[in-house]
């Protein structure tokens, strides 16, 4: 079974779909005319705009709900792990990845305001929506809408919940049962208040975690501002191969730095774009550049913070990943211990305190992470009903509530290997229904940014 399983997630998630994901990024920057340069003031002015009358959530409220799910587990273990692999400069590849990235969650955040539809609880939609109305295929946009379900919703959930619960257990020597039973209780009361409680959580949440883990990266940066030279010389050095020690594994280097950004900021995967449907804006561009920040602030921020924390403490050891072997071992202790490079570069500072501080930040990122699938799972089933049977509707939100905060305290006592790749693979065959339909549907964004602009200008 795990065979098979490793087998299909190769092929979702195989080269193709990578290279597809930035090209689009690529080809999106270029339809926009940079439009991530070109309005990136109005993109931070975009997330405090007036909140319409149509009974949805704020653009604000939207971007901290987004920005929960894209600030996960991946911004610490996933940019260690590029680091092991690809060395210093895959860092840089994933800077590259955030900039072309921005294109592509404007262009599907916009679609998602374009394509919205109206419900009981404001305004929802996403790729599904966009899919069946943009493309004509219902049946497709159904089979996205339970692919998000079952990916997002109960597989992702689990490893989310097992991560933290392991944290917890390492630094506080609490049971897994405890956290998970724990972490269920408060999801559960977040999720039962629907899509304004989850919004008020998030705008709690999301700025109070990411800015206080870039001030303790910021504290470390300080204490080794010496080596940011030659920090940033690695960085540019290992990106091109110039590097000597890394100059034999530049396409690993490349390949680590493309997919951990892909994986981290979610550009181009439809999940930014189930929120951004969700807003109530005057402009459905508008929303997409709120979107298109987003991006930013996870990988160029909160990437960024943990990258320079292992570089300037040197606690990171670059790994063949043909032979396993250590190709430069700045930290042979550590090994192939990747969230240990982050604790120990923390515990350069604050000696002792490494491991309680990332498993604190950890809970945060996992429990902020659980509650966006908690909403791309929702708004999935609501496009599957459509206000047609309202009894039904709710009836399967609650029974989906049972089994999603079931798998929290199931992922919390038992590690699952095979789940976490079948949620990889819900994850990839979201990406590849969503980058293949704004690819065709690119004009219609286009369209809107246009207006936009024109009416800014009158």
């Amino acid at each position: 079974m795990e065979r098979v399983v490793s087998l299909v997630n190769d092929i979702v998630w195989n080269p193709a779909l990578v290279v597809l994901l930035l090209a689009a990024g690529l080809y999106f920057s270029v339809r926009t005319r940079m439009v991530q340069i070109r309005r990136l003031p109005l993109m931070i002015r975009s997330l405090f705009g007036k909140k319409a009358e149509g009974g949805g959530i704020s653009s604000f409220e939207a971007f901290c709900i987004a920005l929960s799910g894209r600030v996960g587990t991946g911004n610490i273990v996933g940019v260690a792990t590029a680091i092991a692999y690809g060395g210093p400069g895959a860092v840089f590849w994933m800077w590259v990845v955030a900039f072309f990235g921005a294109s592509t969650a404007f262009v599907e955040s916009t679609l998602a305001q374009i394509y919205k539809f109206p419900h009981t609880q404001g305004f929802r939609g996403g790729p599904f929506s966009f899919i069946e109305r943009g493309l004509g295929k219902k049946w497709l946009g159904m089979a996205f809408a339970v692919v998000t379900v079952v990916g997002c919703g109960l597989f992702l959930t689990t490893v989310q919940a097992n991560g933290a619960s392991t944290a917890v257990k390492n630094s506080f020597q609490v049971s897994p049962l405890v956290s998970g039973l724990a972490m269920a209780l408060l999801l559960g009361l977040v999720v039962v208040g629907g899509v304004k409680r989850i919004a008020r959580v998030a705008t709690i949440i999301t700025p109070f975690m990411a800015v206080g883990y870039i001030a303790m990266s910021l504290v470390i940066i300080a204490h080794h501002i010496h080596e940011v030279p030659a920090v940033f010389a690695s960085i540019v050095t290992g990106a091109f191969g110039f590097d000597p020690v890394c100059g034999g594994i530049l396409g690993t280097t490349i390949a680590m730095g493309v997919k951990r950004g892909i994986f981290s900021n979610e550009a181009g995967q439809g999940t930014g774009a189930i929120v951004s449907a969700a807003a109530d804006v005057d402009h459905p561009a508008r929303q997409g550049l709120a979107q298109a920040f987003s991006v930013y602030v996870d990988t160029l921020l909160v990437c960024t913070a943990t990258a320079l924390m292992i570089l300037m403490s040197g606690t990171y050891n670059i790994i063949d990943a043909s032979t396993g072997d250590l190709l430069l071992a700045q930290a042979p202790e550590l090994g192939n211990n990747y969230v240990s490079f982050t604790q120990s570069a923390v515990d350069t500072v604050f000696k002792g305190y490494g491991g309680k501080f990332i498993s604190v930040a950890m809970i945060f990122f996992t429990f902020s992470t659980m509650m966006a699938y908690y909403f791309y799972s929702e708004s999935s089933i609501i496009y599957m009903f459509r206000g047609r049977r309202p009894k039904s509707e709710q009836a399967t939100v609650r029974v989906f509530q049972a089994l999603m905060l079931s798998m929290v305290v199931f992922g919390a006592v038992r590690e699952a290997d095979l789940v976490w790749k079948l949620g990889d693979i819900g994850v990839g065959l979201m990406a590849w229904g969503t980058v293949v339909s704004i690819l065709f549907l690119c004009p219609e964004a286009l369209k809107s940014l246009k207006d936009f602009e024109n009416r800014l200008k009158s």
